[in-house]
């Protein structure tokens, strides 16, 4: 019996178990038959591979995981078990459900052994975590990163019955004897909105002897896919075009733009709106986004953008400048969604880690390492001096908004105190708005603070902004002392232009993850930190304001998007089976 054959089968199998009964109809009844009439060899060949290849890789059901731990973050993804980096495939689908990739360690907390873990969600908060999406073909094999496209027009002719397919776009990376191999790009295809994915058996769809070629990031374009990827010690980024994400060309390399680094990974092409001072939307501008690692300025892994132009096979950036997407260290490989409609602002997620310490925080203790950056909204503006700025807020926080803990309208060279010792989540959102501020006669010392403490045991992450002299904004985890490694840098700042008599800082703390965004999100860092007891205790202090200045400031605790997902015995399950598809998994035999 072929492979196609089986493999549609266990598409199947793995889509029954995954998602409820009525997703058999959905199915073709054609495709149905043929996959029952497969049955055995399934059983016999999936069982097989189970056994000989990866067998503690658990199969067609989600990672059950405590997401109680005392740094587990409550409103962003984190890995149910063991350890997550870049995130893969994110798109829109048709039905409104967000779906995110990721690179995916499941049986230790280090990297390696890499798959596609999956999570789906309808708000970018509450996320149901579903079974591992993509498998290694070989166990000298990793699937490394990639996207994944809705092929509407079916394009691939996967589709002759749907609208809805979708492929996967991946690198493959060999690693023959232990040692770096050939990286090829592949596809998988899934009927099912994502859920399970057939590999192609034509793969690889873009063969290479090269051990530095990866992280395919596909969009279409007019009439063609284009595909932006890394050659990754080349210090270039290749740009393919497909009629049918099957036959690739090459067209043109942008390369050895911005910082350098060590490689170039993770590249991302996307079409931009482009708004200006006064909120409005002007031509949209192309964005290539690069990430780099190791040798950011901080050390380790960043990523950086370059506005610019594109024709459909050639990118051109409008300058040389080098513009850092986040000032903080733990913000890389970020991809932006697919499918997210043209007159919304593109959506954006990261792995909220660094690759100088990654494998050895603390969070092990709990069983996981790694989370994602919150869903940001993204778009470009052009700011006094700097020009280009690409601007990042948090995609709306309604779904996980809470009560408002604190407000002051009026806040001018006072201090106030906020206890959130009782916000179950340990999470909260802030926001402060500065007005009256002077065009001149500000004094160097005119602050404002915000620390979060533990009473304790003293421990502190702190970040603030001198609203005089070169307008510096910092942010200092040195106070945190759960976790130390030479390489965990402590303070990080940036310098915030002021552009009138406004300004404003707004951020989230949950746990162990700090997120700010300077001046509507013209500026962003994302930090983690690690203490020894949670920090409960939030203190705002604003100096030496001149005249009529003052800061108006509310505190919002932030509902646990994960507590709402628990079982009674207090552990997240995620997308289980229930009767319907296990009667479908009967049908199939138990594997």
């Amino acid at each position: 019996m072929s492979n196609k054959i089986i493999l549609l089968a266990l598409a199947i199998y793995n889509t029954c178990l995954a998602q409820d009964s009525s997703s058999i109809s959905n199915t073709d009844s054609a495709t149905l038959a043929t996959a029952s009439s497969a049955t055995a060899a399934f059983t016999a060949t999936a069982s097989a591979a189970r056994t000989s290849s990866t067998p503690e890789v658990p199969t067609g059901t989600p990672v059950a995981a405590d997401y109680g731990g005392r740094y587990r973050p409550q409103v962003h993804f984190s890995v149910p078990r063991y350890f997550m980096n870049d995130p893969n495939g994110m798109f829109l689908d048709d039905n409104g459900t967000w779906h995110l990739y990721y690179q995916y360690n499941p049986t230790a907390a280090v990297a390696g052994n890499q798959h596609w873990g999956h999570a789906t969600s309808t708000d970018l908060y509450h996320w149901v975590n579903q079974p591992i999406a993509l498998f290694p073909p070989a166990d000298d094999t990793f699937v490394f990163s990639g996207s994944a496209v809705v092929d509407v027009n079916n394009t691939s002719g996967f589709f002759p019955n749907q609208t809805n397919g979708v492929v996967a776009i991946y690198t493959l990376a060999q690693y023959p004897d232990g040692n770096p191999g050939p990286q090829t790009q592949a596809i998988a295809y899934s009927f099912d909105n994502g859920y399970t994915f057939i590999p192609y058996e034509g793969n690889p769809v873009i063969p290479s002897e090269s051990s530095q070629f990866r992280d395919p990031k596909v969009i279409w374009y007019e009439d063609h896919w284009v595909m932006v990827i890394a050659y990754a010690q080349d210090f270039a980024i290749g740009i393919f075009t497909s009629p049918n994400l099957i036959d690739w060309t090459p067209q043109s390399n942008f390369s050895h733009h911005g910082l350098l680094g060590l490689q170039y990974e993770c590249p991302n092409l996307v079409r931009m709106p482009h708004v200006d001072q006064n909120g409005d939307r002007q031509d949209d501008v192309w964005l290539m986004y690069i990430s780099i690692n190791p040798g950011a300025p901080l050390g380790g892994s960043i990523g950086e953008y370059f506005p610019g132009t594109f024709n459909g096979t050639h990118f051109e950036a409008f300058d040389a400048a080098a513009r850092i997407a986040d000032f903080g260290k733990d913000n890389y490989a970020g991809q932006f969604f697919y499918g997210v409609p043209d007159d919304e602002y593109p959506v954006f997620m990261a792995w909220a880690s660094n690759w100088q310490y990654t494998q050895v925080v603390p969070t092990a203790e709990e069983g996981w390492r790694s989370a994602m950056s919150l869903p940001r909204r993204t778009y470009l503006t052009e700011v006094e001096r700097l020009g280009w700025k690409l601007v990042s807020e948090p995609y709306d926080l309604e779904p996980v908004l809470g009560e408002t803990i604190a407000s002051n309208d009026s806040l001018a060279n006072s201090t106030l105190a906020i206890d959130y010792s009782e916000v179950a989540s340990n999470a909260l959102y802030w926001e402060v708005n500065v007005t009256g501020i002077p065009d001149s006669g500000v004094p160097a010392t005119a602050t404002l603070n915000f620390t979060f403490l533990s009473p304790q045991t003293g421990e502190s992450v702190t970040s603030g902004y001198y609203f005089g002299g070169d307008t510096p904004f910092f942010v200092d985890r040195s106070g945190a002392r759960g976790f130390s490694n030479v390489f965990f840098t402590d303070k990080f700042s940036t310098n915030s232009l002021r552009d009138g008599s406004t300004w404003s800082v707004s951020g989230v703390i949950d746990r162990s993850i700090l997120e700010v965004f300077v001046d509507g999100g013209v500026e962003s860092a994302t930090n983690v930190f690690f203490t020894t007891q949670p920090l409960t205790l939030m203190v705002l202090s604003t100096a030496d304001f001149p005249g009529d200045m003052a800061a108006s400031v509310r505190v919002v605790a932030l509902e646990s998007a994960w507590a709402e997902m628990e079982d009674e015995d207090g552990i997240v399950y995620g997308n289980v089976t229930d009767t319907g598809s296990m009667r479908v998994r009967d049908m199939f035999g138990h594997v």
